[in-house]
C-alpha cells in the first residue's frame, strides 16, 4: 500500500531529528520510503508563541496495516524524545499519517484522511510536491483547490537545496 506521512519539528537540531526520522521510518521492515518532498520552514498553528517548524512529507510503500503504521510513528516519535505537554505545542518530532492509499478510515485513535491537512500549507505544499495534484479521498478536492483557499498568513519557505542532502531526498 502507498501511503503518505507529514514529518515536522521546532525543538533541537531540526534538520537531524527530520533525517533520524526518515531512516528510522525506512529501517521499519514493512516500510520503504520512496519519496521525500523538500524541507519548509513554516510557522507555528495553534499555539503561535513558539519557534518555527521544519516540515516534510515521504511517501512509502507499507505492507503494514493503518494501525501498525500508527504505532511505528508514535514509537519513532518516542525514540526521538517526543513530550507530549500541550496540544500544538513545541516538539522534537511530529509523524502524521496523512494518506493510506485512497482507504477512509474514522475512529477514535486514528483518521484518515488526516482531519486537519487540507487546513494546513505545512502539508499541503510538500504532498503536492512529491504526489501530484492528487484528489483526497472521501473529498474530490485536489490538493491546489485547498492550497487556493489557504489563509495567506500561512506562510511557508521552501529550504535551500544544499539542506537538502542532510535527507537524502529522492529516497534511502
Amino acid at each position: 500500500m502507498r501511503a503518505y506521512l507529514g514529518l515536522g519539528g521546532n525543538m533541537g537540531d531540526r534538520l537531524s531529528l527530520l533525517s533520524q526520522a526518515v531512516k528510522l521510518l525506512d529501517l521499519t521492515q514493512g516500510i520503504s520510503v520512496n519519496r521525500i518532498s523538500s524541507i519548509y520552514e513554516t510557522a507555528p498553528v495553534g499555539l503561535l508563541e513558539q519557534p518555527h517548524f521544519y516540515n516534510l512529507v515521504v511517501e512509502i510503500q507499507t505492507t503494514l496495516t493503518p494501525a501498525e503504521l500508527l504505532r511505528v510513528a508514535l514509537a519513532i516519535e518516542k525514540k526521538l524524545h517526543r513530550v507530549r505537554h500541550k496540544r500544538w505545542g513545541p516538539r522534537t518530532i511530529d509523524i502524521d499519517l496523512l494518506l493510506y492509499d485512497d482507504r477512509i478510515i474514522q475512529r477514535e485513535e486514528l483518521e484518515i484522511p488526516h482531519p486537519r491537512m487540507h487546513e494546513r500549507a505545512f502539508v499541503l505544499v510538500p504532498l503536492m510536491e512529491i504526489a501530484g495534484d492528487i484528489a483526497i479521498p472521501g473529498t474530490g478536492t485536489r490538493l491546489s483547490q485547498y492550497i487556493a483557499q489557504l489563509p495567506a498568513e500561512q506562510e511557508i519557505t521552501k529550504l535551500d537545496d544544499e539542506l537538502f542532502s542532510v535527507l537524502e531526498r529522492n529516497g534511502s
